[in-house]
Order: C-alpha cells, then structure tokens, then sequence
C-alpha cells in the first residue's frame, strides 16, 4: 500500500502501521516524485491545497483516499474522480480556530489592533481609545454549529456571554439559518463557521449585514466568499459595524483594497489554523484514518454533501 503524505515531519506522528505500508513524501505537485503514482492509494495533500494541487489528483489512477489536512473541502468539491473517497480534517482545528476567534474578538473590542498601530508611532494613547469595549455580557450568535462552534462554545463559557447558534438545520439549542433574520438584530457579535457550500455562498449579503445591530462586531473564520466582498466593503465603509476578518475574498486581498485601511476592520492572513500543534493533530488522524482503511473500518470525516 502506498500513502504519499506532504510533510517529512508527519512521519513521527502517524503510529503503528503495518510494514507493507509505504510512506513517501511529496511535498508539491511541482517536486519530484518520489514513488510511481500509479501505486498511490492514500494521499495527503499540502494544507490548503487549490488549484494545481487539486487537478494533481487525477494524474493518480489508482487512488482511494485523499486526506485532507483543512477542515473545509470546497476546493475539492466537484473535482474528484468518481470512487475516491475524500475526507476532511474535522477536530484537527478545532482548538485553534477558536483560540483565533476569542482573540479577535477581544483584540477588536479591547482595541488592541489601535493600540498597536499606537505603539508604532509610538503615542501614548490612553485618552484617544479608553476606556474600550469588553466581552463580558456580549450576546455571541455562532453560525455554524459543528465541532470548532462547539470548541468556542468551550471557551467562551469563562468569558460571561449569552451565546447562540445557528445551523443549518434546527436542532436542540440551535436554531435554523432561516432563523437569522430575527436573530441578527440582537447580537454584538456575529461569527461565522460554516463551510462553504452553494448554500453559504454569499449568505452575509447586503440584507444580512443591514440586520445587524449598529455597533456589533462581524468574525469571519469560515471562508471569505461566505461574505459578499462588495456588500461588506460598502457595509463597513460607512462605520456601522466593525469587522474581524481571517478570511477574505479574494485571497490574499488585493493591496489596494480599502478593507486594509479602515479603522474598524482587523484581518489577519487567513492563520486561525496554522500553529504548531497542527502537524501532529493531522498526522495522528491520517495515521488513524490508515489503520481504520487496513482493518476494513468506514473512515471518519468523510465529506458529504459538500463538508
């Protein structure tokens, strides 16, 4: 059986497997090979893999698997061959994209991306930004209810919140995405986790972000064209609501863009799943993923549906 996984380091984290397993690293599609793809059964492309890597897959006859180390799919949707199974790393950023989201919200609120620029110049500002917002007592409304809303969930509790999610279908302390209308009003904080699909597309549209309450603060860390690049732009250029963006789209974001230059917009470089504790979370699960394809065992995290 032979796996081609993207990183050399990922070796060390996959555990036990049987010696007829063949590991080999490729690390891009532009590198050399380093086995004859036409044996490749179980592959794992680069982190964020788009594009070339993702039109990679067809250059391999004989795949069954491909792991992903994201937890979103939408670049790979549609593209796949027929009978490859494809999987997503659902739990693998669960820890991370919620420790970036509290963060964003309190930097925003805190004022932290201003006091920043402050200390560039360097200007004592206390008179200019305090005293600030705070979280506690903020009315959270989570749209996206899977495992990283349940991770923020967690880690929120501390922080005094009232918090509520959405899903795409209503369920015991969710309510439904068509719920939104009634729910967007009431919230100082919206946050954004749904995968993008052709639902999600474009669901924060000029409507969505007039219901938000003046004030309230926008997290994306879903996908940027979950947003309307151009209803945000309008939106947040006239200083209503505030913003905190991972995600945009397009990306990376133009240089030119006036989203980089508006006081009441902090983005970071799309990273709320980049840490160091990345690579063995996600090879502990492709090495789980092997064992479970050696044994006959369904694999986990399998994509339907889009995610």
């Amino acid at each position: 059986m032979t796996v081609w996984i993207a990183h050399e380091q990922g070796r060390q984290f996959l555990g036990e497997l049987a010696t007829h397993v063949d590991i080999r690293v490729l690390t891009g599609p532009d590198k050399p090979l380093p086995s004859d793809p036409a044996e490749v059964t179980f592959w794992v492309p680069p982190f964020l893999s788009s594009g070339a890597v993702v039109d990679f897959a067809q250059r391999l006859p004989s795949l069954q698997v491909i792991q992903l180390l994201s937890a979103g799919a939408d670049a790979w949707i549609g593209r796949t061959r027929s009978g490859v199974m494809l999987c997503d790393a659902r739990g693998v950023h669960d820890s991370s994209t919620a420790e970036w989201v509290v963060t964003a919200m309190l930097a925003v609120l805190r004022r932290f991306d201003h006091f920043a620029r402050a200390q560039a110049v360097p200007t004592w500002s206390y008179a200019e930004f305090a005293p600030t917002d705070e979280l506690a007592g903020k009315r959270v409304l989570v749209v996206g209810a899977g495992s990283i809303g349940t991770a923020l969930g967690a880690r929120l509790t501390p922080f005094e919140v009232e918090l509520t999610y959405v899903a795409r279908t209503a369920r015991d302390g969710v309510h439904a995405i068509g719920e939104l209308p009634e729910l967007l009003p009431h919230a100082d904080i919206v946050v954004l986790l749904v995968p993008l699909t052709d639902l999600t597309r474009g669901m924060v549209d000029a409507t969505f972000l007039a219901a938000m309450r003046d004030g309230a603060l926008l997290v994306n860390a879903a996908r940027g064209p979950v947003a309307d690049t151009a209803a945000l732009t309008k939106e947040l250029a006239g200083g209503r609501i505030l913003a905190a963006l991972d995600v945009t789209d397009p990306e990376p974001l133009p240089v030119d863009h006036p989203l980089w230059t508006m006081p009441n917009v902090l983005i970071t470089p799309h990273v709320a799943g980049s840490v160091r504790g990345l690579l063995p979370r996600a090879y502990r699960l492709v090495g789980d993923q092997l064992r479970r394809m050696l044994a006959g065992e369904p694999l986990a995290n399998e994509v339907q549906d889009g995610y």
